[in-house]
């Protein structure tokens, strides 16, 4: 009977020692994956493996003031690190060479680790905060879907998440600057994102943006805008007094845009500048690579290029959201069309000018 007391004792002061070894065990496992999922406060980093991609360049802009500018970051050996200071929150966008897209929500203090095969950019993951998380089962979701499907599901998406920043990415993406925009759909998901981000100053950009966008429609009147130009030129909506007025948005990375301006070129030269006059709003952070192909183009029109991108104010003003966009507008600023493709630019300016 004692033997046998004596040994449950033993066998439970055993397992009474090793509850400390397996809590020192479970916290140091735990501290580890903390470790690994955050970085510094101050600091967003975002670290990626591909397969298909050993090595090579691809691009990250801010659609909300995370960067200043559009940087490169550099894949070697399929492995890529990039960061950046951030003191609160951020939505950041790569840009593959082929001009896909994918979203990264940055937070301070994260990581957010990226991966898959560059040849089904769809499937690729963003994982290590929440926000991405949801981001890339939405995509993941929709990637086999019809657009009207996909449109369908990013405003269920939007309900049912009104206060992940992955919500306003796509709230932008399929309800404002989508060639299918639907503005009065956009103000109803705006009401159920308001409640739940009250106090966002990113929200408030995105409303200031739709205000502007209202304009557009119903052959509205171009919203009066001052400006100076790269040359130091001020440049006014009163300054657009052609029979033909056209402003549009390019920059240096986006191959779709820089067409559209070569294209305005050539027309402007056949229909002569009292007939067609042009204006353009460059989104390159860098002023000098604005100048750069201006020369090389031959541009010669008012541009405006103040490196902040996608918060230059006469953009915001005239609710230009994509790359490439553009207004047409008569000589005395009413609206005759908006958001048309290169080719539909260049049909409608011809119809206008015949």
């Amino acid at each position: 009977m004692s033997g046998k007391s004596g040994m449950k004792k033993v066998s439970n002061s055993g397992w009474y020692l090793k509850q400390p070894l397996l809590l020192i065990f479970s916290l140091s496992y735990l501290l580890i994956i903390i470790i690994a999922c955050s970085t510094d406060n101050g600091q967003f980093r975002i670290e990626g493996e591909f397969k298909g991609f050993n090595q090579g360049e691809f691009y990250i802009y801010s659609t909300d003031g995370g960067l200043r500018k559009l940087d490169t970051i550099i894949v070697k050996g399929g492995r890529f690190t990039y960061q950046v200071p951030l003191d609160s929150t951020a939505t950041f966008v790569l840009v593959f060479p082929n001009f896909s897209e994918i979203p990264v929500m940055g937070a301070s203090g994260t990581i957010a680790k990226i991966e898959g095969d560059v040849s089904h950019l769809k499937e690729i993951e963003v994982k290590g905060t929440e926000e991405n998380e949801q981001m890339t089962a939405f995509r993941l979701k929709v990637s086999e879907m019809t657009p009207p499907e996909t449109v369908r599901e990013a405003a269920r998406f939007i309900k049912e998440n009104p206060a992940s920043r992955a919500s306003l990415y796509l709230l932008n993406k399929y309800f404002i600057i989508s060639p299918t925009a639907d503005y009065k759909q956009a103000f109803l998901l705006m009401k159920d994102v308001q409640k739940a981000r009250s106090e966002n100053k990113k929200l408030s950009a995105l409303v200031k943006q739709i205000e502007g966008l209202k304009s557009l429609e119903n052959n509205g009147m171009l919203p009066k805008f001052t400006s100076t130009d790269i040359k130091g030129k001020p440049i006014s909506s009163g300054d657009l007094y052609a029979k033909v007025n056209v402003i549009t948005t390019w920059a240096s990375w986006n191959f779709e845009s820089l067409n559209i301006q070569r294209q305005l070129k050539r027309l402007e030269k056949e229909k002569g500048v009292n007939q067609l006059k042009i204006f353009s709003i460059c989104l390159d952070a860098s002023e000098k690579e604005c100048r750069r192909l201006m020369d090389r183009d031959s541009i010669t029109w008012s541009n405006v290029c103040d490196g902040r991108m996608w918060e230059t104010p006469v953009l915001v003003k005239l609710g230009l959201t994509r790359l490439p966009d553009n207004i047409i507008t008569d000589s005395q600023g009413k609206i005759l069309a908006h958001s048309l493709t290169q080719a539909g630019l260049t049909k409608k300016i011809e119809e206008l000018l015949k």
